[in-house]
């Protein structure tokens, strides 16, 4: 198995999906956008794509102008019935590709809060994971509308739009369940110029919830990591 993998921004890794890629023995093609690393045209050659996180927003072309050939990829791999998975900015990149409207700028959700499926949620192969409810880690301000014909698969409190999934194994995910507890404290003492504002108050919060909250979502993180890579197979 080969999955092709974006990396938007510096230190955005896949956290727990790495982990479940290698239970797999996948073999991972790693292409750094914040490098400059070319992505290919096609999936030819790949069972799956993953796309990560970032700083940045979906609509950032001109200072990204990869971005609209990215959203395109994950069209591409889904019409050629690949498994793709965007996570946060990732999950906004597959819903532009799909015909979604992105929605920039809204106050910001971080931490480790619940995450609901739908009914459809509670049925589907990968998000079926979360059980009745799960806390999963969010740091982020844009969200999206759903793509015409995706599956709406889950919401938090604050945001709508979770969770979809359009035909067998696209998958947009908001939420950064990728994220255990070792990414997060990366991200929250390597980003201090992004907790300003509403988020100033993360760090605190951080060491709360950290060894509550955070440990659950690491669990169930890696179980939704697993569940996607087997429909990558």
């Amino acid at each position: 198995m080969r999955i092709l993998v974006v990396e938007n921004y510096a230190g955005t890794h896949l956290g727990l999906v790495a982990r479940a890629l290698a239970e797999a023995e996948a073999e991972v093609d790693l292409r750094l956008m914040y490098k400059g690393d070319p992505l290919p045209e096609t999936s030819g050659g790949y069972d799956g794509l993953v796309v990560l996180g970032g700083g940045q927003n979906a609509l950032a072309d001109d200072e990204h102008p990869y971005l609209p050939a990215l959203a395109r990829l994950t069209r591409a791999f889904g019409a050629d019935d690949k498994a793709v998975l965007g996570i946060c900015l990732g999950s906004q990149v597959v819903a532009r590709g799909h015909g979604a409207t992105n929605i920039l700028g809204r106050p910001i959700e971080i931490g480790w809060k619940t995450v609901t499926p739908t009914d459809e949620g509670r049925r589907d192969p990968v998000i079926s994971a979360l059980g009745d409810g799960a806390p999963l880690f969010h740091w982020h301000t844009d969200t999206f509308t759903l793509p015409p014909d995706a599956i709406h698969l889950a919401s938090s409190e604050q945001t709508a739009n979770q969770a979809f999934r359009i035909g067998r194994a696209v998958y947009g995910i908001q939420f950064h369940f990728e994220a255990d507890r070792t990414l997060v404290s990366e991200w929250t003492n390597g980003y201090p110029h992004l907790l300003k504002g509403d988020a100033a108050e993360w760090p605190a919060r951080h060491e709360r919830d950290r060894h509550t909250l955070g440990a659950t979502a690491d669990a169930t993180g890696l179980e939704v990591a697993r569940a996607w890579v087997k429909l990558a197979r």
